[in-house]
């Protein structure tokens, strides 16, 4: 019978859940224990990856400080490349030119100068030329020539300033005249260079040339040298210290070499020549005329063109 049941096992009965012990709450000081040999550790140093179950308590006090410099870094960089962009952008539209606004730089002008003639003619030339809108890539020497072109009273450019934002302020120079030139019965103005324009904004000069010599003039080109130019200022100088008033002054036909004066109040034409001194002829001159009005003459010209004589009919 003995066969017929089993041999009692010594094997212990299976834990029950129910009869094991609850786990008891780690205190601190187990926590400090933590990191010990031959035990796991738990969690994870990173503030956005954590392990299941863990929280993510295991980030010492030195590495929070230095995941917080690095944010701060990358936040400083971007907001340091948004402030540059704004800052650039805010350049350009200081150097943009959409509105052009035209000043005089001198003073003494007598007349009112109608300012939308030449900011039309700016806008048209940078109309033909857009990327001089940007002041900085502005070319002053061509906006320059093409405005004495179009416009030929306009002497330069003198500089260009922010006015407002999308305007630019175009500070003009205008030429001033030093003798007043008719030809074929059409006035024009002569300036120190001797270029020729019809608006003139100051007084009329004392000096009026007419000119007879059959020269074709064009606005705006080089009518006369400067040294011609020089000459008929001395000879005006000259001749109000000595005494006359010079208020006509003729180029001769067939010759720009002479010249032909008239003084008010005064009766024979003076014949001058640019190639001798201006000083010898007015010295000639007023001797020559002090002479004839001393015996109560008036012949109808006085040449002074060769020194040491004088010529008269």
């Amino acid at each position: 019978m003995g066969i017929l049941h089993k041999k009692t096992s010594n094997i212990p009965n299976r834990r029950q859940s129910a009869s094991s012990p609850d786990r008891q709450v780690a205190t601190d000081a187990q926590r400090q224990n933590l990191f010990q040999r031959n035990r796991t550790l738990t969690g994870s140093t990173s503030n956005k990856l954590s392990a299941t179950h863990h929280s993510t308590d295991l980030q010492s006090p030195r590495t929070h400080a230095h995941y917080l410099a690095l944010m701060r870094r990358k936040v400083g960089t971007i907001l340091l490349i948004v402030l540059s962009g704004a800052v650039l952008l805010l350049w350009l539209l200081t150097q943009f030119t959409a509105r052009v606004v035209v000043s005089i730089s001198d003073t003494t002008i007598s007349r009112p100068i109608d300012t939308t003639l030449y900011q039309k003619a700016i806008d048209d030339y940078l109309g033909r030329n857009p990327i001089s809108r940007l002041r900085f890539a502005m070319d002053q020497s061509n906006l320059t020539t093409y405005l004495s072109q179009v416009l030929p009273e306009v002497e330069g450019l003198t500089q260009t300033r922010f006015s407002s934002i999308g305007a630019t302020e175009f500070i003009l120079t205008i030429r001033k005249p030093v003798a007043g030139w008719k030809i074929d019965s059409k006035q024009y103005f002569v300036d120190a260079k001797g270029v020729a324009f019809e608006r003139n904004y100051y007084g009329n000069p004392d000096v009026q040339i007419v000119d007879d010599s059959g020269v074709a003039l064009q606005q705006g080109s080089t009518v006369a040298s400067n040294r011609f130019l020089g000459f008929v200022g001395r000879i005006v100088a000259l001749s109000k210290s000595s005494g006359y008033t010079v208020t006509q002054a003729v180029l001769p036909v067939g010759t720009t070499r002479q010249l032909e004066i008239r003084l008010k109040d005064v009766v024979p034409i003076v014949r001058l020549s640019i190639d001798r001194p201006a000083g010898e002829q007015v010295e000639d001159m007023s001797r020559t005329l002090g002479y004839f009005i001393g015996r109560g003459e008036a012949p109808a010209y006085v040449d002074v063109r060769v020194s040491g004589k004088a010529f008269y009919r």
